[in-house]
């Protein structure tokens, strides 16, 4: 099968309806929280992908860092709960760019929120908004990964190694008239340190906004892949084994294989064409060109093929494409020598593994 994934119908046919087409989308831009400083979360399966309440404690390596998820009695949160931590990134990070005083405590209402993220506003969507703020505040992340201020990419202390801490630390609903079917009026949410402060440091990335219409948890979280990994860059391929455990689905590879020719075939993955290599079983993202390096991140010339070998025997066994995009994405202003400064990335990188 050739590269470029195949035309099968409209890719709009397969997307969810708009259904607040007259809203203003351009008031907030839609973000999501990332971490420069070691794994950015994208890379980690955070969230469940089954809407059936997920009970068991998952953990996820990925060179020297890790995460444990340990869900609640009412189960992991979902990667749908997710929307409302978009949201609250997306004000936040709104208010952080016209110069505002933010806190880690953001007050709304929640049928902005539901509408930001393309739901309906029916009392049944209201309930689901109150058990998807259960599930964040139950679920208990355990991770050596910090988004302490002033962190950078430098390596951690023996007392950053380890933290707990839950997505949502708090949240209030105020209802008018009945308690449990009144309208609600207003609600209220504190965000955990480790979320305000990668939102403080600006460590985010843009989300298209028809990432709220893909109709399938898998394909949010392939997305959220590409959207990290791949970037601004024209092309990006992985393996179909390894992007299966990025995504941290508990599906069969042969499954999941033809998940993936699915989603080339409809090829309506926003920002990026899908396509599959049976050859080589490998997934090829190609940017949409509606993907551009991020405000602030400095536009650098493509490294040699020389340097990224003189990277990989410095970081044998890790994917040096990847290793590239953390070291993008990190730096704030072009160095004088792009090369020596990667290398000398790579090299701090490589001394926290031993």
């Amino acid at each position: 099968m050739p590269e470029h994934a195949q035309d099968f119908g409209s890719a709009i046919d397969h997307l969810l309806p708009e259904r607040h087409p007259q809203i203003d989308y351009s008031i907030c831009d839609v973000a999501e929280a990332v971490l420069k400083d070691l794994v950015p979360s994208m890379e980690h399966p955070f969230y469940a992908l089954s809407k059936k309440p997920d009970m068991s404690i998952r953990r996820y390596e990925h060179g020297p860092n890790w995460v444990e998820i340990i869900p609640s009695a009412k189960g992991q949160a979902t990667i749908y709960d997710k929307d409302i931590l978009i949201y609250a990134v997306s004000q936040i990070m709104n208010k952080l760019n016209r110069g505002e005083r933010v806190d880690r405590v953001l007050r709304f209402n929640p049928r902005d929120l539901l509408i930001f993220v393309n739901r309906g506003t029916g009392g049944k969507d209201y309930d689901a908004f109150c058990e998807a703020l259960d599930r964040l505040m139950g679920t208990v992340i355990k991770t050596n990964i910090t988004t302490r201020s002033g962190g950078g990419n430098m390596p951690l202390s023996e007392e950053e190694a380890r933290g707990w801490f839950h997505l949502v630390e708090r949240a209030t609903v105020v209802r008018k008239g009945d308690e449990e079917t009144g309208r609600i009026m207003h609600a209220e949410i504190q965000l955990s340190e480790w979320v305000y402060n990668s939102i403080r440091r600006k460590s985010v990335l843009t989300l298209h906004r028809d990432y709220f219409r893909l109709r399938k948890p898998i394909e949010r979280r392939v997305y959220e892949i590409a959207r990290k990994l791949c970037g601004s860059q024209p092309r990006w391929q992985i393996g179909l084994e390894k992007l299966l455990m990025r995504t941290g689905a508990r599906s069969e590879l042969k499954r999941f294989r033809h998940t993936m020719k699915e989603m080339a075939h409809t090829d309506h993955l926003p920002d990026y064409h899908v396509a599959y290599d049976d050859k080589s079983d490998m997934v090829v993202f190609r940017n949409r060109g509606t993907v551009t390096p991020e405000m602030g991140s400095p536009a650098l010339p493509p490294l040699s093929e020389a340097v990224r070998d003189e990277a990989r025997g410095i970081l044998p066994g890790m994917d040096i494409a990847v290793v590239e995009r953390e070291w993008r994405d990190w730096i704030t202003e072009a160095p004088r020598d792009g090369p020596a400064a990667f290398l000398g990335f790579c090299r701090n990188r490589q001394s926290r593994l031993i």
